[in-house]
């Protein structure tokens, strides 16, 4: 049996930034109680969390890592500033959570298929998202916080319109790499898990935002004791592959 470094380094990193929130939630009170920061620290964990596993799952542990941080840090932010039913942003505040996510994608792209195609998709990614940020199809659109999944008909379009925008990003930058008949797989590839992770992420947005302003202060204690051991256990898989000899490469 064998096992990538890469993988096994994502796996350690992992460990390690689950070990540093669950502190965080540990360190509530400190933190200014319900008033401090951790409430959008749960969103950032959360979006992070959903966006990073099911990118994970369809392009490895790499992509998922660097969409699911990018994904965290701006969709926390966006859904944090409509909970407080903050104005409708400008067009820079547009653009930097485009960039930012533009920036996730290119970083797991490039590694998958080379920097050319890395490059190109990450350009077109924030082009593409500011753009419909300013046509009004955004994370928080139909923002209605519930104790329930829930998916709204604006909000499926929405998943629609991203699998067909990021399915031509994907042919278009195979292009530009000089991937030929790849290009057409590497479109249809990231139109649909797009699609999936949109779909599925929109459907929780409204139970996810329910918690984030309902979880007491002893289920934040209890949260970051979790990932403490989550992090522990992710820590401590590369002592447990050299206990079993399993070969690293």
């Amino acid at each position: 049996m064998m096992i990538d470094k890469h993988t096994l380094a994502v796996v350690s990193i992992a460990g390690s930034s689950l070990d540093a929130l669950g502190a965080l939630y540990l360190a509530y009170d400190l933190l200014g109680g319900e008033h401090g920061p951790l409430r959008t620290l749960t969103r950032a964990v959360t979006y992070g969390a959903l966006s990073g596993v099911g990118y994970g799952l369809a392009f490895g542990a790499v992509f998922g890592l660097a969409s699911g941080v990018a994904h965290g840090i701006t969709l926390a932010w966006e859904f944090s500033r409509a909970s407080r039913h903050r104005p409708k942003p400008g067009i820079w505040y547009d653009a930097a959570m485009s960039a930012i996510r533009g920036a996730g994608f290119a970083l797991g792209a490039a590694y998958l298929y080379g920097s050319a195609f890395g490059i190109v998709f990450g350009t077109l990614s924030t082009v593409g998202q500011t753009v419909a940020y300013r046509a009004g199809i955004r994370p928080t659109m139909d923002y209605l916080p519930a104790a329930r999944p829930h998916l709204t008909k604006h909000q499926l379009l929405a998943a629609v319109n991203r699998a067909v925008g990021y399915g031509v990003n994907g042919y278009l930058s195979g292009l530009v790499a000089h991937q030929g008949k790849g290009a057409w797989s590497a479109g249809v590839k990231f139109g649909l898990v797009i699609f999936a992770v949109t779909v599925i992420s929109s459907a929780f947005i409204p139970l996810v935002e329910w918690k984030a302003d309902h979880v007491p202060e002893k289920g934040m204690g209890v949260f970051g004791v979790g990932l403490i051991l989550i992090g522990f256990a992710l820590q401590s898989v590369q002592y447990w592959l050299a206990l079993f000899d399993v070969s690293i490469h």
